[in-house]
């Protein structure tokens, strides 16, 4: 149990003592996990990395890394404060943006995190049409799942993130902004044998191997339990994988099957490289749409962006894209 009146020291030392430069080397000491690296990478010696360290835990009172041959690994003190800091030094780099922005009109820098669902049109779409409105942006895309993407929306490291909205276990700390309703098809080459059949049903598809996204994804989830509620056992993944392009070469040759965003894929539709099953899923669905911190601003770029993501949706929803 915390001491009377020591939440209030913290809170004191924390106001008129933490610099941003024992922020930042305690934020790199945790990514690299060790000192040496990250005074490296501050471009400090290593005992001036391990005073100011040093000094850090003594202001606060509580250690802050234990040393191992794992390097330095972050306490429960350690990683709590490295989380704050993260988001403390994002929203001063969110700050400096906005003040680049005032002053340019069109700079800026957004960093977007997309799934495969936005990746073939509308995150495509959204960076041509505001490069075109704002040449100096720059525009940084990670490409990841759900479950990797938001914990780096949540510390700063991440803008928004584009693509099938996360379940319920992110919508404490994250906003969720639906834009359209995505069709998923199951997608073969276009000699595979089930491409003879007037209709497919479920057990049909349990003959052929399959590439599946990963277990954590809601995609791969709904898909199990479409098949859970037939009373059939769910494919099995000969190849977990979220690479567009491995997935598509794969299935071009072979008589894989594999689970995709129709958008992601109707351009191979269209020129018949690829083709999209006669076959309905009744619960694989779900929304494409934008991810946000709760309680965060965006920066002018990254807002910007937001509205460019907004406006190709529509096109897509008109079926004009």
């Amino acid at each position: 149990m915390m001491k009377p009146g020591r939440h209030f020291n913290i809170v004191e030392r924390i106001a008129t003592r933490l610099k941003l430069k024992q922020l930042r080397l305690l934020v790199a000491i945790a990514e690299n996990a060790s000192i040496l690296h990250a005074a490296t990478s501050l471009n400090i010696s290593q005992p001036a990395a391990t005073k100011l360290l040093k000094d850090l835990e003594e202001d606060f009172g509580v250690k802050l890394f234990e040393r191992s041959n794992r390097g330095a690994i972050p306490t429960k003190y350690g990683e709590a404060l490295t989380r704050h800091g993260k988001l403390i030094l994002s929203q001063i780099s969110q700050a400096a943006q906005e003040l680049d922005d005032l002053a340019e009109g069109t700079g800026g820098r957004v960093v977007v995190g997309t799934l495969l669902a936005a990746s073939a049109h509308l995150l495509p779409a959204a960076v041509e049409m505001l490069r075109k409105e704002r040449p100096n942006v720059s525009i940084v895309i990670k490409e990841g799942t759900n479950d990797l993407l938001i914990p780096a929306l949540l510390t700063g490291d991440i803008d928004i993130v584009v693509g099938r909205l996360p379940e319920i276990r992110f919508r404490k700390d994250v906003l969720q902004e639906p834009l359209f309703e995505e069709q998923v098809s199951i997608i073969a080459r276009k000699e595979h044998p089930l491409t003879q059949m007037q209709k497919i049903r479920h057990a049909d598809l349990l003959d052929w191997d399959w590439i599946l996204p990963p277990r954590e994804t809601t995609m791969r989830r709904q898909l199990e339990e479409e098949f859970l509620k037939m009373e059939l056992s769910p494919p099995v993944d000969g190849v977990e994988s979220v690479s567009l392009l491995t997935n598509k070469r794969i299935i071009s040759r072979t008589d894989m099957l594999t689970v995709l965003p129709y958008h992601v894929i109707a351009e191979d539709v269209e020129r018949g490289t690829l083709v999209s099953l006669p076959f309905k899923f009744k619960t694989v669905r779900g929304p494409v749409g934008i991810s946000y911190r709760r309680n965060a601003t965006l920066s002018p770029a990254a807002a910007a962006f937001a509205d460019k993501l907004r406006e190709i949706a529509l096109l897509i929803q008109q079926e004009t894209i």
